[in-house]
Formats: structure tokens, C-alpha cells, sequence
């Protein structure tokens, strides 16, 4: 990040308080994090913008804005002073009482379907600690698992290339349709697939991710394409496009049934084999070793996988 002349002439303290305002976004939020006043905040950004050469944060609205390379420091930076904590703290003893925030990425159906599992296994286990949840798009601006600043992620496994990862359970792809749409009157078949218009749903960045390309491709092996009419950036969105319209959208089974009694939606088979996708528990080799983040994924992994039906219930 910087080399070994110029850092030393820069004062780690002020590093400090730019990666607290960075998360705070707030000179008056950071101030108070970090017990000092709020024109010692704004001194210390304005002798880092003249040694880095650069505004850092500009005000918007009342607001602060990060730079482009004010946002590129933001992961190194944060990877740095939790480096630096735990050198000073001699390293977290008991995992179970860290009070770390720990950054989990999540596509809406496993934030619908998972998240509510998790929390209460998350409390249990980490007690202490804080469950931040961010979106697909915010996995991928920030740099993904590399970034330094998630921890972990539920994804297919196609999206695994080079990451640890630990199953979690199996997801279908099915169709959705409205409650009294005319596909409903017959049954499904490969011509009248192609005669419906779709929703399409664009998970990453506005563009589609790993699950939707798999996906193309097993519908094109089917023979079967889609009308697209509409993208839209997440399958809750596109569930309730689909319950005010005679549209319908290809959606995971567990977001189709949790959605399908409150929208009016009626669950379908796709005419082709069924689509699966294997999902797993993704992080990278950066936060394999931690105590705390093994803890975090642990808890992750046993609130996600389905629970074993006992003999007899």
C-alpha cells in the first residue's frame, strides 16, 4: 500500500481514524467510536489527503462519499488493523466471546429462507459478536471473498473456483405464475414454455451471475428460450412482478415457497429435467485458519443444511 520511506513518515494513528470513518461514513459517528473530537477527525483527514494526494471523502448531502481510492484502501485497511488488534491483544483466547463484526454475503432467497435460521445459531454461538448482510452486488465491488472485508458466502458451487467450501443443501429451479394464469389450464409443455414471456432476474452487478448461466445453459439444452420482457436484480422483485401480471420467471423452490401463499403465486415445473443446484458455504483461504471466522462458519453451516428427520416423526 505504501513503501517503506513514505510510511514511515506517516502517522499509523491517522490510518487508523480514515478506516473508521470509512465504515461510519460519519466524521461525528467516528469521533465518537473512537472518543476523540470531531475537528481531531478533520485534522487527521486533511493532512492524509495532502501526504496521499488525494480527497479520501467528499461531502454529499450530509454525507460523506469515499473516492475511488479511498475505496480501494478500504479492505487493506481493514484487514490491516484487524491484523494490528489482535498483534496488541495477543490473539482472541475464547472465539466464543469475540465481539468482532462478521460480514456474511447472501443472494434474497437465502436472506428470506436461510437468514431467519441463522441469526438465532449466529447469537448462540457468537454471542458477542455482530452479523453484518450484504447483497450479491456488494460481494462482487468489494473485491469478493479476497476483498477483506466478507467473510463468507452461500453461492453455488460452480462459483467455488479456488475457495474452501462446505455443502449446504440442494436448490430446484421452478416456474412461477400467478394464481389464475392461463398456463394454469393445461399442462406444461416445451411449446407452451416458449410462448410465455419471462421475468428475468440479474443477481450480479446487473449482469447474470454463476446460477443464471447454469441455468441457460440447461434451459438451452432442453431446447427451450425464454421472452424476456423485464430484468429485474433480485427473484423476490421478480415474484411480485409476476403476481400483478401474466408474466412468469424462473425462480430457486425455496423463495417460490415461501413467497407463493402471500403473492397468490402457483408453483410449476420447468419442462425439462429437473434443474438443481448444489449450494455451498464459500470463504476464502485468507480466514481458513481463524478461530472466530471457523466459529462464524460452523454456525452458518449448521443453521443452512437441512435438519435430519428423526424415525418415527
Amino acid at each position: 500500500m505504501f513503501t517503506a520511506m513514505n510510511l514511515s513518515a506517516i502517522d499509523l494513528n491517522l490510518l487508523l481514524m480514515l478506516h473508521v470513518v470509512l465504515e461510519e461514513r460519519s466524521v461525528t459517528r467516528a469521533a465518537r467510536r473512537l472518543h476523540v473530537t470531531p475537528p481531531a477527525i478533520s485534522n487527521a483527514l486533511a493532512r492524509l489527503r495532502a501526504q496521499l494526494d488525494d480527497p479520501l471523502l467528499v461531502r454529499s448531502g450530509r454525507g460523506l462519499v469515499a473516492t475511488p481510492r479511498a475505496l480501494e484502501l478500504a479492505p487493506r485497511l481493514a484487514r490491516a488493523v484487524g491484523d494490528l488488534t489482535l498483534v496488541v491483544q495477543g490473539g482472541e483466547s475464547d472465539p466464543a466471546e469475540s465481539a468482532r463484526e462478521l460480514t456474511l454475503a447472501l443472494a434474497d432467497p437465502d436472506q428470506i429462507a436461510t437468514l431467519p435460521r441463522i441469526v438465532p445459531t449466529f447469537a448462540e454461538r457468537l454471542p458477542r459478536a455482530r452479523l453484518r448482510v450484504v447483497s450479491i452486488d456488494t460481494l462482487i465491488s468489494t473485491g469478493g471473498l479476497a476483498g477483506g472485508e466478507i467473510d463468507a458466502a452461500i453461492g453455488p458451487a460452480e462459483a467455488a473456483n479456488g475457495l474452501h467450501t462446505a455443502p449446504l443443501y440442494e436448490e430446484a429451479g421452478v416456474l412461477v405464475a400467478r394464481c389464475g394464469h392461463p398456463i394454469l389450464r393445461g399442462k406444461m409443455t416445451s411449446e407452451r414454455f416458449r410462448a410465455l414471456r419471462h421475468v428475468d432476474v440479474h443477481l450480479a452487478l446487473g449482469r447474470g451471475g454463476v446460477g443464471h448461466r447454469v441455468a441457460e445453459d440447461a434451459l438451452s439444452r432442453g431446447g427451450l428460450a425464454r421472452d424476456i420482457v423485464v430484468t429485474v436484480p433480485t427473484f423476490t422483485a421478480a415474484a411480485m412482478v409476476v403476481a400483478q401480471s401474466d408474466l412468469v420467471a424462473g425462480i430457486p423452490r425455496r423463495i417460490a415457497e415461501a413467497l407463493a401463499p402471500r403473492l397468490e403465486l402457483v408453483i410449476m415445473p420447468i419442462p425439462i429435467p429437473a434443474m438443481r443446484f448444489e449450494m455451498q458455504l464459500l470463504w476464502h483461504d485468507r480466514t481458513h485458519h481463524d478461530a472466530v471466522a471457523a466459529r462464524f462458519r460452523a454456525a452458518v453451516i449448521d443453521a443452512a443444511r437441512p435438519k435430519k428427520k428423526r424415525r418415527g416423526a
